[in-house]
């Protein structure tokens, strides 16, 4: 085990107070073809919908990542699209919803993108962004409330505490805040079910969702949506495009080539920009030699993915051919960053996958840039060193591995990947977590490697890490999975839950949990498969899977009491009565007073801290006040002793909530005070609202209005702050204050 393990699975299993990740500014060039440019005019036609206002704010939020800058309009789709809306105009202000569709590489996120840069101004609520490839589960499947809470974390500020809700609850927050902010926006990609879209609607007049998807989604036209297919370019769009890519002139000089250029890839914009490409970095290759080469690989090559005939044909004939222009070392990177697990990734991570130095890989993704097979991530108008690569261009990347590279050296370089994956998230899980219980030996696995998040700042850089690389680091565990690398998986979930336990990103949880747990147990390890089973019945009760979240809860025990961890024995129990607290506060006393014996024998003293004060929380809600608070005194000064202050704050608050129960107003006032002051110095905001609304009742019982006034427009500030949707209700209280007394018993503030 490594170092010395604590025991507080409590403070794991509660929310961050830092403030929530900010809006996604994650933002890259898309290069899927300016046919959606083409279509994106259709943004202009929206912006001149007659019921919409002129533009509120200038400056309002905007998420959207940039489209590409080539654009080529196209005045019958214009057309379409001020039809439809025309016939939208009933002045009623109803939010309307439209679906870009194709097939891959023919433009919806282009035509997206752009219409929002076009009408931007005239959202002043903001344009908000969801990619739901990014929110893909191993099924393909969309995570419709991953994608609502990623709204209301990155555009609203709600913090991960309030989105830690079942789903209905989640629905009515959502439609509550997209209501209260005014007409927005909402572009939506890789939509595969109808739910995505009609989910995520926002309620405020005006507002609109632009959804793109390789499918058409007939069914949400019963809901009165637009669909928008879009068609490969025509000839003279086609070279229209041609033209801006690689010089009008070249195109004139050889217009017969350059018109079998645009058959040759099917009026592609992807195919399309990757040959423009081509023939702009060499100057003397003439379009007709170009036209002959992929005319030649449309006959060889096999379709590559989703949809039919030319279109897939076109795509790999482009690829093929820009391939053959680059050197050997780009092209062996090429093939290798199809092996990738995610969609996007850094040079440090391409540097990895190849086996070569970062310095070195960063040259050679600047070739796969300048060949249009990458696109850039540029954030506040500068490069990230992040990369995102087209779902056809990682296929064709991929398929060059499997037919040039041996499956050893295949099976090596995910090898490597999966390892650097493994490392760097056990060093951000240590910068986030600190010293506390780990199954993995970071003694050993990090011996060696150098702390990416030493030095000041280390926990807010590495949960930024960890937040970036989210959706990698999932694929990432299913690719161990896959390649038999059972103890990496298990360790990768296990730090996982460093960013999990901060930032609630519960479907991605429960799948890396449950995962890593199946890893464990064909190991045979059964201190890891305890651990993250324990682990698991969090989120699991978190969706309101309370019968799956006992069952994993039931097996940690089982498992880990065949180990002699006694620590792990201690946390796996402290887990099950955090279960049981609701259910059965007797069973879940039991489990306390089992796990303080442990921790005791252990040693393990902030353990036995965290222990006293859920003991003495849960003596509290049996009735038992005088013997929770003699409980929850201890726990404090334990905590005091160890320099907890959040947790000791929270201490106090219990014993302000136990002096109340007895009937000690002066005692309970006086803890409660004071437990304010100390969570207000640590930054726990949340925790300090509910001592602050704590106040407020006690001040109104006595009669004392201006001191509830103050301490409920304290915790109203912070409440707005964290995005909470109980603001109003304490705006109310604070209103009706003007006249009549707000009584009402204290509520225990550490529940």
């Amino acid at each position: 085990m490594s170092g010395h393990p604590t025991a507080g699975d409590g403070t794991e299993g509660e929310p961050d107070d830092a403030a929530a990740p900010g809006p996604h500014h994650h933002v890259s060039n898309d290069f899927s073809g300016d046919a959606e440019q083409v279509f994106q005019a259709g943004g202009n036609i929206f912006y001149h919908d007659h019921r919409s206002p002129a533009p509120q704010k200038p400056h309002a939020l905007y998420q959207v990542r940039p489209g590409t800058p080539r654009f080529i309009n196209r005045t019958g789709q214009l057309a379409a699209l001020h039809s439809w809306l025309a016939d939208d105009g009933d002045g009623d202000g109803t939010p309307w919803t439209c679906v870009i569709s194709g097939v891959p590489g023919i433009g919806t996120r282009s035509t997206a993108r752009r219409w929002a840069e076009d009408v931007r101004d005239a959202y002043p609520g903001g344009v908000l962004y969801v990619d739901f490839a990014e929110l893909h589960g191993p099924s393909g499947g969309g995570d419709v409330r991953g994608a609502q809470a990623q709204v209301l974390r990155s555009a609203f500020g709600v913090a991960e505490k309030y989105l830690e809700v079942p789903g209905p609850e989640l629905d009515a927050l959502y439609r509550s805040k997209t209501h209260e902010r005014g007409r927005i926006l909402l572009v939506l990609e890789n939509v595969t079910q109808p739910a995505q879209v009609s989910a995520l609607v926002p309620v405020a007049p005006g507002s609109a969702v632009v959804a793109t998807s390789h499918q058409r989604l007939a069914e949400l036209v019963i809901d009165g949506a637009h669909l928008m297919p879009l068609s490969p370019l025509s000839a003279e769009h086609g070279r229209q495009l041609l033209a801006r890519l690689c010089g009008a002139d070249r195109v004139a000089a050889e217009p017969e080539a350059a018109a079998r250029l645009v058959e040759c890839c099917g009026g592609l914009p992807l195919a399309l920009t990757i040959t423009g490409s081509r023939l702009a970095a060499r100057r003397g290759l003439g379009l007709a030699a170009v036209a002959a080469e992929l005319a030649a690989e449309n006959e060889r090559l096999p379709a590559l993915s989703v949809g039919s005939g030319q279109g897939r044909r076109s795509v790999s004939a482009a690829l093929a051919v820009a391939c053959r222009d680059l050197p050997a070392p780009a092209l062996r990177l090429y093939r290798r960053l199809g092996l990738l697990p995610g969609r996007t990734f850094h040079a440090r991570t391409a540097a990895v996958v190849d086996g070569r130095d970062e310095h070195t890989v960063r040259g050679l993704l600047e070739d796969l840039h300048s060949a249009s097979l990458l696109e850039e991530q540029i954030m506040d108008g500068e490069p990230t060193g992040r990369y995102d690569i087209h779902d056809l261009v990682r296929l064709h990347a991929r398929a060059l591995a499997a037919a040039d590279e041996t499956a050893g050296e295949r099976a090596r370089a995910l090898r490597r990947v999966v390892d650097h994956y493994v490392v760097r998230a056990a060093f951000a899980d240590r910068a986030v977590m600190g010293n506390r219980l780990r199954i993995t030996d970071h003694g050993t696995l990090l011996a060696g490697h150098e702390d990416p998040f030493a030095g000041p700042g280390a926990r807010h850089a590495a949960l930024d890490w960890l937040e970036a690389e989210r959706h990698n680091a999932v694929a990432v565990v299913r690719t161990a999975v896959e390649q038999g690398l059972d103890r990496q998986a298990a360790q990768l979930a296990e730090a996982l839950t460093a960013l999990y336990l901060n930032h609630r990103h519960l479907t991605d949880w429960v799948e890396t949990g449950t995962l890593g747990a199946a890893a464990a147990a064909r190991r045979a390890d059964r201190a890891m498969e305890a651990r993250l089973r324990s682990l698991l019945s969090r989120p699991l009760l978190d969706m309101g899977l309370a019968d799956r979240a006992r069952q994993e809860s039931d097996r940690a025990l089982e498992l880990a009491d065949t180990t002699d961890h006694l620590v792990l024995r201690a946390s796996v129990r402290e887990f099950s009565a955090r279960y049981w607290d609701g259910a059965d506060p007797s069973r879940a006393l039991a489990l306390y007073e089992e796990a303080l014996g442990l921790n005791t024998r252990a040693g393990e003293w902030r353990g036995v801290a965290l222990v006293r004060y859920f003991m003495g929380c849960a003596q509290h809600a049996t009735g038992e006040h005088a013997r929770a608070l003699t409980t929850l005194t201890d726990a404090y000064d334990r905590l005091i002793g160890l320099g907890d202050a959040r947790m000791a704050g929270r201490a106090l608050a219990a014993v302000g909530a136990a002096h109340d129960a007895l009937g000690r107003p002066v005692e309970a006032i006086r803890a409660f005070e004071r437990a304010a002051e100390m969570l207000r110095e640590q930054r726990a905001s949340f925790y300090e609202a509910q001592v602050r609304q704590t106040l407020a009742d006690l001040a109104a019982d006595a009669g004392d209005l201006g001191a509830a006034r103050r301490e409920l427009e304290r915790a109203a500030e912070l409440l707005e702050r964290d995005g909470s949707p109980r603001v109003g209700e304490l705006r109310e209280r604070l209103a009706a204050l003007g006249g009549d007394d707000q009584g009402g018993g204290a509520v225990p503030a550490a529940g």
